[in-house]
C-alpha cells in the first residue's frame, strides 16, 4: 500500500510543472478577504475541498505593485480553466470578456493549456483583473483549421511570429473540438501589427506555406488596434476549410486596382455598367478600415493615408448587389 502511494507522488512530480497564476488588481478596491483563483488545477495543485473552491486558493500581492501571484505545480499536457476572485466568495468573481473565455458551449472561464515539462515555470501574465490583457498589450486570439492535414505532427500545432521571437517551438495551439487550434498571445499596444504562420510541428522546417493571395512576406499579416480574435483559417490557405473561397485579383471582375502592390495610394476603376458602389476596405482580421457608401463615380483615389503595411481585403458592391473581393498590398 506504501509502495503504491509512493509511486503515485513519485508520477506526480514526474509529469508536474510548476505554473504561476497573476492578475493584476491595479484597478480595484481589495477585498478584505484578499484575491483568490479558483479553477479545475486545484485539486491536482492539492488544495483543500477540491476544484472550483472560490476560498481556498489565496494570492499574494508582490511587493510595490498591484499584482497578486501565486506558484503551483500541476500536471503538464493539460488544458486547464480558471478565474480570479477579489474576495473569497462566488459572487466576488470576476466577469471575463468574451475574447477570453473558452467560448464553446457557453464556457465563460478563463484558459491555459500547460505545453511542457521543462524545469522552469509557465508564468500566466497578469491580466487586468476582468480584462483581456496585461496593462498595455492586446490579446491577440489566434485560430487554424487542421482538418485539410493528413497527418498531425506529434510535437503538436504551433504559432510563431514576431509577437514570440519567430520561435517554432513555444507557442503550442490548444483544440477544444474537432481540428480548431487556438492559441492566446499578448501583444504589445504600440505594435498594431503582427506577422505570423502556423506550425505542424516544432521546427522551422515545418511551417505551412501562406499563399500569396493572403501573405506578406511569406507570413499572415493582422492589424491589431484592440483585443482580436481571428477568423479561423485552414492551414497554408486564405480561407475557411471546405469553402468556396475568395477570388481575390480576378481578372475577370468587373473592378481593377493600380497601383497595386502600393506604397502611398491605389485607384479603384469600376467596369461595370453601375452608377455607384460601396466600398469596404478590411484588414486581414475582418477590422473595416475604410468604407465609401454609394460612392458616384468610375474611380475612386485611395490615398494611404493611415493605412499601415499589410495585406487588404477591398469588398465592392453596385447597385445590382454584384459583390467583388480584390487583395490589395500596402508596402
Amino acid at each position: 500500500m506504501l509502495v503504491s502511494f509512493l509511486i503515485l507522488i513519485a508520477l506526480h512530480y514526474l509529469s508536474a510543472k510548476k505554473v504561476k497564476f497573476s492578475v493584476d488588481m491595479r484597478y480595484q478596491v481589495i477585498n478584505a478577504t484578499g484575491v483568490h483563483v479558483a479553477g479545475d488545477f486545484q485539486a491536482a495543485a492539492g488544495f483543500s475541498g477540491g476544484d472550483w473552491q472560490p476560498n481556498t486558493t489565496p494570492l499574494a500581492n508582490e511587493p510595490g505593485t498591484d499584482i497578486y501571484s501565486i506558484i503551483v505545480e500541476i500536471p503538464a499536457f493539460t488544458k486547464y480553466e480558471y478565474k480570479f476572485l477579489n474576495g473569497d466568495q462566488w459572487y466576488d468573481v470576476e466577469f471575463v470578456p468574451v475574447e477570453s473565455r473558452v467560448g464553446y458551449n457557453y464556457n465563460d472561464n478563463r484558459w491555459i493549456w500547460v505545453d511542457s515539462l521543462a524545469n522552469d515555470t509557465t508564468v500566466i501574465e497578469p491580466v487586468i483583473f476582468a480584462g483581456n490583457a496585461p496593462a498595455g498589450h492586446f490579446l491577440l486570439r489566434l485560430k487554424v483549421d487542421m482538418q485539410n492535414v493528413a497527418v498531425i505532427d506529434p510535437a503538436g500545432i504551433h504559432v510563431a511570429g514576431d509577437f514570440q521571437g519567430w520561435d517554432p517551438a513555444t507557442a503550442m495551439m490548444y483544440s477544444f473540438e474537432d481540428e480548431i487550434y487556438e492559441y492566446i498571445a499578448f501583444v504589445d499596444s504600440t505594435i498594431n501589427a503582427c506577422e505570423h504562420r502556423f506550425v505542424n510541428g516544432n521546427t522551422a522546417g515545418q511551417y505551412e506555406s501562406v499563399p500569396a493571395a493572403c501573405a506578406l512576406n511569406g507570413n499572415r499579416v493582422i492589424e491589431i488596434y484592440s483585443d482580436t480574435v481571428t477568423a479561423i483559417v485552414c492551414y497554408a490557405e486564405c480561407d475557411p476549410c471546405n469553402s468556396q473561397g475568395v477570388k481575390i485579383n480576378d481578372e475577370d471582375r468587373p473592378v481593377h486596382l493600380f497601383p497595386n502592390p502600393t506604397n502611398d495610394f491605389t485607384d479603384i476603376e469600376f467596369n461595370d455598367d453601375a452608377h455607384t458602389h460601396d466600398v469596404i476596405i478590411t484588414d486581414m482580421s475582418n477590422r473595416a478600415v475604410r468604407t465609401y457608401k454609394a460612392f458616384n463615380g468610375h474611380s475612386l483615389h485611395v490615398d494611404r493615408s493611415s493605412l499601415k503595411s499589410g495585406v487588404y481585403i477591398v469588398h465592392i458592391v453596385n447597385q445590382d448587389k454584384t459583390d467583388s473581393l480584390i487583395k490589395l498590398i500596402i508596402q
